[in-house]
């Protein structure tokens, strides 16, 4: 075992960035790398709208994923301590530098499912293959995850009814034009957009959760620095502002600017672990920097809309759609998977 133990907390796509990145770029002879991971699968969130409808699975065993070197260790975290995790079955892990990763943790109200959760979203699953004609679907969100269920669903199932409610303007974060596209997209499937906030389930027979802003509460209740939400405060480099030790990534990192997305988490995560690796060895760490290209979407198993934007996010009147923004999406998301696993990524800096 190498005589710097390293800690991954979190089997997403930060996470499995962050360790095979490592794995790339320390000595086994002097670097271990564990990490620890709630579940023994990595889980495409981008495709749980896949696992709900019943089009597509998301898992992927994480010993598939990453570089042989990478010890991996099934459990849930209770609580980061000083240079050791313990986990709920009351083993430890102890650890020289960590990389938070922990990430999302989506909740729903009571009597629906959320989406973004991997076990709620095959419970949702069951519930949707015993539904019969007629039966009502509601889909609570109108981003891109939202219009990814709802699509999904009516594609898959015509006979039932599916809804999709939005306290905002449904894809919101398109172009106007592209916007415009995947309302016609929506009509076409017979999806109802209603505006407004929920209020209870009504007369739906199945009610889904699209809206994903909560994180896990692992930093906030290991005492690190974190924001009102849960997310680690963290400096221009990545490190915890609270412990130096600590890097964090992801979903569950504060950082200025960025939004929820596995775009997002992949650089991070990537420039977390070469931060942790140049550190090793003597080397000052990089600030990190990141600018987007753009937002895809999928509207069922055949359309989808790619749009491009400028670098801080801000989506441009250049997009495609149909059967060609589909292939596309399906690249995409394949790509992101690949390249968690191998620990190689570039991206584009954010504008200055």
């Amino acid at each position: 075992m190498g005589s710097t133990q390293i800690v991954v907390v979190g089997g997403g796509y930060a996470g499995c960035m962050a360790a095979n990145r490592l794995a790339r770029r320390t000595d086994r002879d002097d670097v271990s790398i564990t990490l620890v991971n709630a579940r023994p699968d990595f889980v495409e969130r981008v495709r749980l709208h896949q696992r709900v409808a019943g089009t597509g699975d998301a898992a992927t065993p994480l010993t598939d994923l990453l570089n042989p070197r990478i010890r991996v260790v099934i459990g849930a975290v209770d609580r980061i301590g000083d240079g050791e995790l313990s986990l709920s079955g009351g083993a430890t892990v102890p650890f020289d530098r960590l990389i938070y990763a922990a990430g999302g943790a989506p909740r729903a109200p009571e009597g629906t499912f959320a989406v973004g959760d991997p076990e709620q979203a095959g419970k949702a699953q069951q519930v949707l293959a015993g539904l019969g004609d007629g039966a009502r679907v509601t889909v609570v969100g109108g981003g891109l995850t939202g219009i990814e269920t709802a699509a999904e669903i009516a594609e898959t199932r015509p006979d039932v009814s599916v809804a999709m409610i939005s306290d905002g303007e449904v894809a919101a974060s398109l172009y106007p034009s592209a916007r415009r596209r995947v309302q016609r997209e929506l009509d076409r499937l017979g999806v109802t957009c209603e505006r407004g906030r929920y209020a209870g389930p009504g007369d739906a027979d199945l009610v889904l959760w699209a809206v994903a802003t909560d994180v896990s509460e692992l930093a906030a209740r290991s005492g690190l620095a974190v924001t009102e939400d849960g997310r680690v405060q963290v400096d221009e480099y990545l490190h915890s502002l609270s412990d130096p030790r600590i890097f964090a990534a992801g979903d569950g990192a504060a950082v200025p600017g960025q939004r929820l997305s596995c775009q997002t988490a992949l650089p991070q995560g990537a420039h977390a672990a070469a931060n942790l690796a140049r550190e090793l060895t003597g080397k000052p760490p990089r600030p990190y920097s990141m600018g987007y290209t753009g937002q895809n979407v999928s509207i069922g198993r055949r359309r989808a809309v790619i749009q491009s934007a400028r670098r801080d996010d801000t989506p441009i009147r250049v997009w495609f759609g149909g059967r060609a923004g589909a292939a596309v999406k399906e690249v995409v998301c394949r790509m992101a998977k690949t390249v968690a696993g191998t620990g190689r990524y570039a991206w584009l800096p954010a504008p200055r």
